[in-house]
């Protein structure tokens, strides 16, 4: 496999010459959030995180995402955090796209540059800071993590994508490959974080309709996605949210390769009943 790059926002302003018209949508069962929506007028900022900001891709919200939320994390030369997450509830994925983060997790000491992955368990003791002299910018998604008697937490998982071999989807002879970063057989996950990798010409070749929630960041390259009843131009910084059961579909028509990053709730049993009834 090439060398992976990432496509990480820079923010800036528009200037008044240029056209409004974009490809921002927001329907009843997606999003798209193109990277040109991603402005400093539209970056947010967290308690105890210095020279640091953010922008938010998605957060729990009635007819938006309900299970997770999802930042790009942008952090100064010197800045960061020691107490990054006030959810003790909250586990994350941290993935790193440009520059160089310093983790501290259960007293331990990570550097994760672009491809650099952690899990960071429920209730950990952590840290992040950027002791470089360039702006570091990364993913950082949180869920609730649903417990289940008898499983214990999962373990922390420190990697980078780089040390980690994709798995070609059946029948494809490679050109669909998805690279998982934990064991897709190891219950006590809640929420997988993978990269899907589409070869030019390769094709989601059904609309797959299915129950996991997605959070989808295209890190690299271009393609038409089928969202529900849509057929949507995507390239390398856009975001896309899919509720469950909203039917999704792919083509990546070149001319490099067509990657994003994938979040997706799995492994544990349906509510049965809805808050308050």
């Amino acid at each position: 496999m090439a060398h992976p790059t990432y496509y990480a926002p820079h923010g800036g302003h528009p200037g008044q010459d240029q056209l409004l018209t974009d490809r921002a949508m927001f329907t009843e069962a997606y999003a798209v959030i193109p990277r040109g929506t991603m402005r400093d007028i539209v970056t947010s900022f967290l308690p105890f995180w210095e020279k640091t900001r953010l922008w938010v891709l998605s957060r729990p919200l009635s007819g938006f995402a309900e299970t997770f939320s999802q930042y790009i994390m942008e952090v100064q030369p010197g800045g960061g955090s020691d107490r990054p997450e006030t959810d003790p509830a909250a586990q994350g994925v941290l993935f790193v796209v440009e520059g160089t983060v310093v983790l501290t997790l259960a007293g331990q000491k990570h550097v994760l540059d672009p491809g650099g992955y952690a899990y960071v368990p429920p209730g950990s003791d952590w840290a992040l800071h950027n002791r470089s002299d360039a702006v570091a910018r990364f993913h950082w998604v949180r869920k609730a993590y649903q417990a289940v008697p008898g499983l214990p937490a999962p373990d922390p998982i420190i990697t980078n994508e780089r040390d980690v071999a994709p798995t070609p989807m059946p029948g494809t002879e490679g050109r669909w490959a998805t690279t998982r970063f934990a064991d897709p057989d190891d219950l006590r996950h809640d929420m997988h974080v993978n990269i899907v990798t589409f070869e030019p010409g390769a094709v989601i070749p059904f609309a797959e309709t299915h129950v996991m929630e997605h959070g989808l960041y295209v890190l690299e390259g271009k393609a038409v996605y089928r969202l529900n009843r849509d057929w949507v131009e995507v390239e390398a910084g856009d975001y896309m949210w899919l509720r469950a059961f909203c039917p999704q579909a792919c083509y990546a028509g070149g001319p490099g390769r067509f990657r994003y990053l994938l979040y997706k709730d799995v492994n544990r049993h349906m509510p049965l009943s809805v808050a308050g009834r």
